[in-house]
């Protein structure tokens, strides 16, 4: 008990430190670039007023946002903000930025959740079958439908999506996380999945082929080796070899894979959420990013870094449950 409580210490402190390294580093090449931009962002905060600016109101906006400062020193006075839990305000939506975050981040943390189980479960099931199958008919189209899916683009894919599915047969909705003119107190959970079904689908299509691809080949190779070729000369059927065998062979690799798909399927929910105007994190960094609102579009990086991590580091520490022999983590 106390060797695990232990090593369950030295995990968190490791990788506490290793993730505040990250972010440290994130936060000065994001804040670095978006400082290069071409764009003026008090150009872009003028233009969002929809009034006539004086000189002297202008001047004054740029000393508020610390425009004349190097950018040394706006960047500390941004870090030492962003420490006492202040990231700003947003240009674009005139709210404080963890506001905008934490609404946007329960609709795409819900898109991301149906996706990220989605993907795994529907490439694990198909590498264990092209594995059980291999060279045969079924491995033979599977494999091609991956190499097939895993070369056409994710907007794209959507958009034809959409049109088959909520244009043409008119099976679920064109967009939006809720019916249109409810309520948000008065929308149902099912009306929610019921709008979530499209999106998370192709969302999901975006990581899955790795999944599959990847667990066949390691169940080909567990499925050749010495001792599951006695196992077949004792009599155990395919299934049995399977289960015996196979799983716990093919399993680590699989979540090492299926937690490393975070960063990708946050990545994929930008053209996801745009496409089906899905009302998530994915969408309003492409808004910030358009609008050039420096504020929400620096606090979305770090908490998409921040996201991201905390995923690696709960993969990490399930590889010592779904594989005992593991006793040291490598972070």
């Amino acid at each position: 008990m106390k060797g695990s409580l232990g090593r369950l210490a030295r995990i968190f402190l490791t990788y506490s430190i290793k993730m505040t390294t990250l972010l440290l580093a994130v936060s000065v090449i994001s804040f670095a670039l978006v400082s290069e931009s071409p764009v003026d962002p008090v150009q872009q905060y003028i233009l969002g007023l929809g009034t006539a600016v004086s000189p002297e109101q202008r001047e004054q906006i740029e000393d508020y946002w610390g425009v004349d400062e190097p950018p040394a020193e706006r960047y500390i006075h941004w870090l030492s903000e962003l420490l006492q839990g202040n990231l700003g305000e947003s240009l674009l939506y005139r709210r404080p930025v963890a506001d905008i975050i934490g609404e946007r981040f329960l609709n795409s943390l819900a898109l991301m959740l149906c996706a990220w189980v989605l993907s795994g479960g529907i490439g694990f099931t198909l590498g264990c079958i092209m594995g059980m199958y291999q060279g045969q008919w079924p491995d033979k189209i599977l494999k091609r439908i991956c190499y097939i899916i895993s070369s056409v683009p994710t907007f794209w894919l959507g958009l034809v999506l959409l049109l088959v599915f909520s244009v043409w047969l008119g099976w679920f909705p064109i967009g939006f996380s809720s019916p249109v003119g409810v309520l948000e107190e008065e929308v149902t959970i099912w009306q929610r999945l019921y709008h979530l079904i499209l999106p998370a689908f192709t969302l999901s299509l975006l990581s899955f082929v790795n999944i599959a691809l990847h667990t066949r080949q390691k169940l080909a190779d567990v499925l050749n080796s010495e001792y599951v070729l006695f196992a077949r000369a004792r009599g155990e059927g395919p299934w049995t070899i399977l289960r015996r065998h196979g799983l716990r062979n093919i399993l680590l690799p699989a979540v090492t894979l299926q937690f490393a798909s975070f960063a990708e399927l946050f990545g994929g929910s930008v053209l996801a959420e745009n496409v089906f105007s899905y009302p998530g994190l994915g969408s309003a960094v492409s808004a910030a990013g358009l609008n050039s609102d420096v504020p929400l579009l620096l606090g979305i990086t770090l908490f998409s870094t921040l996201f991201v991590c905390v995923g690696n580091m709960i993969a990490n520490l399930l590889y010592g449950i779904i594989d005992p022999q593991i006793q040291e983590v490598s972070l």
